[in-house]
């Protein structure tokens, strides 16, 4: 009986300890919880002025556009393109490099990719440019001539080579550089031949169209 009534006794005390413990150990978890508060609130409010002020530094542009659009000019185009050229071209734009270059100076490299769309225009082609001479055919077709010069502003990229401790990169410098890659490229695209592989490809085109009309013999004369 006396075991017994120690074993219940130890066990009764255990539960106690146990309770005790849960009990102080509740109690510093809210001490601690209601201590930290303040500095979390504080945090928060700290945060929260960052954010305001890089939002205030560095804005976010919103562009909204005019409820009233203008079509100026609608014209039909009778237009036959025959070659593209997908080119890449290195460009480096400089602005006040001199003795002060350090501190004026930009310097800028620009990967520039677009493509260069050649072909004739069939608007240019009279009544008289087309004549049958004895089961002939003859077509004279107007110059080959560029229809098209994209940018792809997606591939493009721009890198600054130098940065003046006193501006930032202009604008203006990165606008001129595109325009002298896209200059570039349509000049590189003319001196590979494009306006001549741009006729073979129409008069290749126009002869198979011809021939289905029913045309067999069909010939382009040349200038």
């Amino acid at each position: 009986m006396k075991n017994t009534f120690n074993t219940i006794m130890s066990i009764l005390i255990l539960v106690v300890l146990a309770a005790g413990v849960y009990f102080i150990v509740q109690t510093v978890r809210d001490s601690a919880a209601a201590a930290a508060q303040p500095f979390e609130q504080v945090n928060q409010a700290n945060e929260a002025l960052q954010t305001q002020v890089a939002q205030l530094a560095n804005p976010t542009p919103t562009i909204i556009p005019d409820p009233v659009t203008y079509i100026n000019e609608v014209r039909a185009l009778a237009r036959l393109e025959t070659i593209q050229y997908s080119i890449s071209q290195v460009m480096t734009g400089e602005l006040n490099q001199g003795t002060f270059g350090f501190a004026f100076g930009t310097k800028i490299l620009v990967v520039v990719h677009g493509t260069v769309i050649a072909g004739i225009d069939m608007e240019k082609i009279l009544p008289e440019d087309m004549r049958m001479d004895n089961g002939v055919l003859y077509v004279n077709l107007p110059p080959a001539e560029i229809l098209a010069t994209t940018l792809n502003t997606e591939r493009t990229e721009v890198y600054t080579l130098q940065e003046g401790i006193l501006v930032d990169v202009d604008p203006n410098l990165v606008l001129t550089t595109l325009q002298g890659g896209q200059e570039k490229i349509v000049s590189v695209a003319l001196e590979d031949g494009i306006l001549l592989q741009a006729e073979k490809n129409a008069e290749a085109y126009l002869y198979r169209f011809f021939n289905a009309l029913g045309y067999s013999n069909v010939i382009f004369p040349q200038d």
